[in-house]
């Protein structure tokens, strides 16, 4: 799930074969994990698979969220998760070879880290969407690098004078 207001990404669970039990669970466990901050959401907007279950909609309903579904094979109606999608792609299923579900929960749990925390973002004036530490304002005078995914992916900060 990506909140498009501030371009932060939940990763609610991976598996080979999502069903509608498994997808309620996965809302279920959102609205918990968000807890208060679910009375912020208005629009949950889904597209039209088989997984998506009255079920699950009536989670989302009981927290006063109206379920928006996208009209069939139109993936641009749900751009923001199509991008999402698109830059785990680039960045790094496209560029490790996956060896298993578990090695595949490990990678995007460690990416979904980097996007929300360090990655800047050009809708939000690259800055992330919850930065883990302050972003100086200043021109910095040296950057500190530092390897992610095995140097896949490299973040880069500015350090003290």
């Amino acid at each position: 799930m990506v909140e498009i207001a501030t371009r932060y990404v939940h990763i609610l669970g991976t598996t080979t074969h999502p069903d509608g039990q498994w997808t309620t669970q996965q809302a279920r466990n959102l609205l918990i994990d968000l807890g208060d901050r679910a009375d912020g959401f208005r629009y949950l907007i889904r597209d039209r698979a088989g997984q998506f279950t009255a079920s699950f909609d009536a989670v989302f309903a009981s927290a006063g969220i109206k379920i928006v579904k996208i009209p069939p094979g139109c993936p641009r109606a749900n751009c923001y998760a199509e991008r999402f999608i698109g830059t785990v792609r680039r960045e790094v299923t496209d560029r490790l070879l996956i060896i298993g579900e578990r090695h595949l929960r490990t990678v995007l749990a460690r990416y979904v880290t980097h996007y929300n925390t360090r990655r800047p973002h050009q809708a939000l004036q690259l800055v992330p969407p919850r930065p883990d530490h302050p972003i100086p304002q200043e021109g910095p005078t040296q950057i500190r690098h530092r390897p992610i995914l095995g140097g896949l992916i490299n973040e880069y900060e500015p350090t003290a004078a």
